[in-house]
């Protein structure tokens, strides 16, 4: 596992996060909703940005939604249309179908106004600039 540079726990952040991911498909899994916990993400960071990516085939880029509240908390919902069947009868229908929605929370602040949100061949990728204020500074000693 690597560590976070940013977050003074490092690991221990991320096995938080794997496990909160673990539970809330686990919960997903139990419910007789149509509302599907997915999509799994990757997310990375380096000084200047947070980046996460989905696969999301078959998705309408229509009908994606990409917000951050909170200046950290990042949600990806949308919804993959149910296939219509003509004269045939599902075997196995394993793909999730129907309104989905995955929140996360990144371990730093993000300028939302500054998000960039690209769909290709059935890939989200996003960047998400760090806020200035969650960025190092350098500060300058002055000797006397």
């Amino acid at each position: 596992m690597t560590r976070n540079r940013q977050h003074p726990f490092g690991s221990l952040w991320s096995e938080l996060t794997q496990a909160q991911d673990e539970f809330a498909r686990w919960v997903n899994r139990l419910s007789n909703s149509h509302l599907v916990t997915g999509p799994e993400l990757n997310v990375w960071e380096d000084e200047h940005a947070v980046y996460a990516e989905a696969d999301l085939p078959g998705i309408d880029a229509a009908k994606l939604e990409i917000t951050v509240t909170g200046g950290n908390q990042l949600t990806v919902q949308g919804e993959r249309a149910v296939p219509k069947l003509e004269g045939a009868s599902w075997l196995r229908q394993e793909r999730p179908f129907g309104k989905f929605a995955r929140t996360v929370t990144l371990p730093t602040l993000v300028d939302a106004d500054k998000v960039d949100a690209k769909y290709e061949s059935g890939v989200l990728r996003l960047t998400l600039p760090k806020h200035e204020a969650a960025k190092p500074r350098k500060i300058q000693v002055k000797g006397a």
